[in-house]
């Protein structure tokens, strides 16, 4: 057993201890009943630890093969599933323009910021790992009796706010380098944004982000629900204990 999950048992036996008998039984028979509801290999050999573990395991993996995906070359902008499009006016302009081949430098800049986010992609990984590693057993159970994709939404839920603080100076840093700033300029001067009532960079920086955390999560949850799905997904003796497979 990992040194992770025996510090989990080991705080949970404390836990348990310090509650009333009652309490304790109410908790155990809770995760007696999700254990065996929920997790189609269970054989009855399943510790409290090992799905928290287990769930750890299957976030971690997700977000590797997610991370791995998008900061790919055309990662974003080659999938338009999370291809991240212009916003507000300008977005408005290059749907009115592309038809007839005239929106060249907003074709540019959406290019430019989509390589910004497939550049900052391996940062934003490395943040949702870490945030992985911070999850308790209660926040297990709570996803255990959620969907297929539970997992990623409490993990949207609870870092979100902090994981969009801490990106974005690498995604400002990352749309500089890829000329988006500066083809942002030229944009703005040819099609307009008088409309807006902010910077125009930090605007575009904010949606940018956005449009980035929304294809790290979609992503997310798909290979979270693959590895739930798919035994062939399962990857480690871990994951096909608690997974089945």
């Amino acid at each position: 057993m990992h040194a992770g999950t025996a510090g989990l048992g080991l705080a949970l036996s404390v836990a348990l201890a310090a509650s009333t008998p009652a309490r304790a039984q109410d908790l155990g028979k809770i995760a007696s009943d999700i254990l065996h509801k929920s997790m189609p290999g269970d054989k009855g050999n399943l510790t409290k630890g090992d799905v928290a573990a287990g769930l750890k395991e299957a976030l971690s993996v997700a977000g590797g093969l997610a991370t791995e995906r998008l900061s790919a070359v055309n990662g974003y902008m080659g999938d338009p599933a999370v291809r991240i499009p212009l916003p507000g006016v300008l977005g408005q302009a290059h749907k009115r323009l592309s038809p007839f081949g005239m929106a060249g430098p907003l074709d540019d800049l959406q290019r430019r910021v989509n390589r910004a986010a497939e550049a900052a992609a391996p940062a934003a990984g490395k943040m949702v790992a870490e945030a992985v590693k911070s999850m308790t057993f209660d926040d297990a159970i709570t996803i255990l009796r959620g969907g297929d994709s539970a997992a990623t939404t409490f993990l949207r839920q609870k870092t979100e706010v902090n994981l969009r603080q801490a990106l974005r100076p690498q995604f400002t840093q990352a749309l500089q380098s890829s000329g988006a700033l500066s083809a942002l300029d030229g944009a703005v001067a040819k099609y307009g944004a008088g409309v807006l009532k902010t910077d125009t960079k930090t605007w575009l920086a904010e949606e940018a982000t956005t449009g980035a955390l929304n294809g790290l999560f979609y992503y997310l949850a798909r290979e979270e629900q693959a590895i739930r799905r798919d035994p062939v997904k399962r990857t480690s003796d871990l994951l096909r204990k608690v997974f089945g497979g």
